[in-house]
């Protein structure tokens, strides 16, 4: 039986979102710490229910360097506050207008849209914050992992790409330009997962380049599948509105080249991913599970 064959992702998950939950827990103001209506509206997206895959890619890029997941967690906590943040804003009325989020009312729609605008800046202040708990290494600086923090959730990354996607709307792009978007509003901060655990584990320069190949193709990969949920799945599977994409006449992969090379390109780009892992030697197990889970989602 192979490694591979062994390993059980659903446990890992389990036991990483356990993990992760309860150091966000520790790190953020607590729901009775005033003003509460703040510290609720943050909670409340925070502990909605998610995966917590960007968290589990860090830690599990650290585990492929032979670094202790306790010295990636500030940095998996601080990746997942950034995330839930881009999220909030993201559904707002002048942004996607998602009245969904996990299955659940999205933040606007309970806190209102002020807070919810407020919970999202509070959110990816508090990232930096709890960043800056972690530890340095011989190879990585405080300040080189707080750069990379900012870099992927800057104007010239994740904002980017969701300037570019509200730009896009209505307009008929290229497979170039919805790449763009899709590098930055989904594939950075990925990418800046996978980086962040090496760097925690003092990794080699050899190693960072393969996380930093594998974070981008399957952060490429797991968007382009949510471009093809959208219009495979309904709202209940999905956990927030289906459809949407084709609603606003956003451009998607499924849009521009259709539904069967969508599929292709999703395959194509997991496959770099996986190639990007050989030079861990049978060591970034858990890596390889999270692409393959991402890659035959189904929501």
């Amino acid at each position: 039986m192979s490694a591979k064959t062994r390993f059980n992702l659903n446990q890992f998950l389990a036991t990483r979102t356990q993990s992760v939950n309860a150091a966000l827990d520790r790190f953020l103001p607590s729901e009775k710490t005033k003003p509460a209506t703040i510290h609720k509206a943050m909670r409340y997206s925070l502990f909605a229910g998610g995966k917590r895959m960007r968290p589990a890619l860090c830690l599990a890029a650290a585990a492929a360097c032979g670094g202790r997941e306790a010295d990636a967690l500030p940095l998996a906590c601080a990746v997942e506050c950034i995330h839930t943040y881009s999220l909030i804003h993201d559904d707002l009325p002048a942004m996607d207008n998602d009245d969904f989020r996990r299955g659940k009312p999205t933040n606007h729609k309970v806190f209102g849209e002020g807070i919810a605008v407020l919970a999202g800046d509070a959110l990816l202040t508090e990232a930096f914050a709890v960043a800056g708990t972690c530890k340095a290494t011989p190879r990585y600086s405080h300040r080189r992992m707080l750069h990379e923090l900012w870099e992927a959730a800057g104007s010239r990354q994740l904002i980017a790409g969701q300037v570019a996607d509200l730009e896009g709307e209505g307009k008929k792009l290229s497979v170039a330009e919805l790449r763009y978007i899709h590098e930055r509003k989904t594939s950075a901060l990925l990418c800046c997962s996978v980086r962040l655990g090496g760097m925690s584990a003092n990794c080699t320069a050899a190693q960072l380049k393969a996380l930093t190949d594998f974070g981008y193709h399957v952060g490429l990969a797991f968007q382009v599948i949510d471009d093809i949920l959208d219009v495979t799945q309904t709202s209940e599977q999905l956990g927030k509105t289906a459809g949407k994409d084709v609603a606003v006449q956003k451009a998607t992969y499924p849009a521009i080249v259709g539904l069967e090379k969508s599929r292709e390109i999703a395959e194509q780009l997991t496959a770099k991913a996986f190639a990007a892992l050989k030079v861990f030697k049978g060591r970034a197990v858990a890596l390889e599970a999270l692409a393959e889970f991402l890659l035959k989602r189904d929501r």
